[in-house]
């Protein structure tokens, strides 16, 4: 799988139980939509069996993309669409890509080896001023965490650990060649940007797996759709908290009037 190109394959207790989300999952989305949403089991077996596909790959799946997804919005990227059916032409199981993707990717240039291309030429040598290219510095940071978090989510919400991210991995690499100057630092970066992925998402397990359980139903969210189930999910969260701190405060105001009347 990929976040914006072909490929493969906080808080997390909220992410720990469906039943909490699948009310927001219907929420601003649906349950249904033009033809290739899921309203039976049966028909999610088969769509399954279609795809060649077992019902935990298709978790794994989505709960990969939605780790894409969410870490993209957090880091203000906007989401041009996540999808978690596979294109064998294209040879990806699930994709998560920006504004502009498809148009790009038709002419060729849908992959961060292309940005390598066209960018390498430019950037300092080592031991150069950087001060002015610190805009791609930081971009390629921010592109290398959002890459990094499809296994992120996988990680912080299923118990197996996941196999490597084969593409995703290749491109972090092609984009930190732009920054980096020797392997060790490559490698070095790569494994930081993994870890910035999960401490991004670790208060977004809900979000994560709310988008997850649309994706399994609609298998295609648009930009706006995505944002719909994010509003909707930290919507219900803050008037979870909201609820609570009032239950606290009412205790205590109890307690202060039975102070009172002692």
């Amino acid at each position: 799988m990929s976040n914006g190109n072909p490929a493969e394959e906080g808080n997390a207790e909220p992410a720990t139980s469906l039943a909490g989300t699948e009310a927001a999952a219907c929420v601003g989305v649906g349950t249904t939509d033009d033809g290739s949403g899921l309203d039976e089991p049966d028909e999610y077996d088969e769509l399954l069996a279609s795809l060649g596909r077992t019902e935990d790959e298709d978790l794994r799946i989505s709960i990969h993309e939605g780790g894409h997804t969410t870490a993209a919005r957090l880091l203000g990227r906007e989401v041009g669409g996540v999808t978690v059916n596979p294109d064998p032409v294209r040879g990806y199981e699930g994709l998560c890509w920006g504004v502009g993707h498809t148009e790009a990717f038709a002419e060729g240039r849908g992959d961060a080896s292309d940005v390598r291309n066209v960018l390498g030429p430019v950037m300092p040598q080592a031991g150069k001023d950087r001060s002015a290219v610190s805009d791609i510095y930081g971009s390629v940071y921010a592109q290398c965490i959002e890459l990094m978090a499809g296994r992120a989510a996988e990680r912080m919400l299923l118990d197996e650990e996941p196999a490597p991210p084969a593409d995703d991995l290749r491109q972090a690499r092609e984009l930190a060649l732009l920054i980096c100057f020797s392997e060790e630092a490559i490698e070095t970066f790569i494994a930081y940007c993994d870890i910035a992925a999960r401490d991004l998402l670790l208060p977004y397990g809900a979000v994560i797996m709310t988008l997850q359980l649309v994706l399994r139903i609609k298998r295609v969210l648009t930009g706006s759709e995505i944002d719909n189930v994010i509003a909707d999910v930290l919507a219900r969260e803050a008037l979870a908290a909201e609820r609570v701190r009032r239950k606290r405060w009412d205790g205590v105001i109890e307690n202060a009037a039975r102070l009172v009347a002692e």
